[in-house]
């Protein structure tokens, strides 16, 4: 919890711009995480010849939040890189929310 004092007042209140600060950086972290580890699962049941994941699920989480992580889960695992919409698409989408999410975080702060 996020306390401060103020002396206008003398009383202790919480700031909430922190709080929703730190929950918008933990969603975006959760999702991105999502979107790395989701790419490189797919990679691993593509490999197996295993059921996939689907391609709405990959932009669906993409869309939520993680595109970066998304992103960076279809470089490093080399997957969906020959898929256009992948290829250029999610670093499109990451940079976009990249913007959003500074303009979020100057609003909160």
């Amino acid at each position: 919890m996020f306390l401060r004092y103020n002396e206008a007042i003398g009383n202790i209140e919480m700031d909430v711009g922190i709080m929703e600060m730190w929950t918008l950086a933990g969603v975006i972290l959760v999702m991105n995480l999502t979107g790395f580890f989701i790419m490189g699962l797919d990679k691993k049941r593509a490999k197996k010849n295993l059921y996939r994941i689907s391609e709405s699920t990959l932009w669906n989480v993409a869309f939520l939040g993680g595109a970066v992580g998304a992103a960076a889960g279809m470089r490093h695992f080399r997957h969906k890189t020959k898929h256009g919409q992948f290829k250029y698409g999610l670093p499109f989408l990451a940079v976009i929310e990249i913007g959003i999410f500074v303009y979020l975080f100057k609003i909160l702060a």
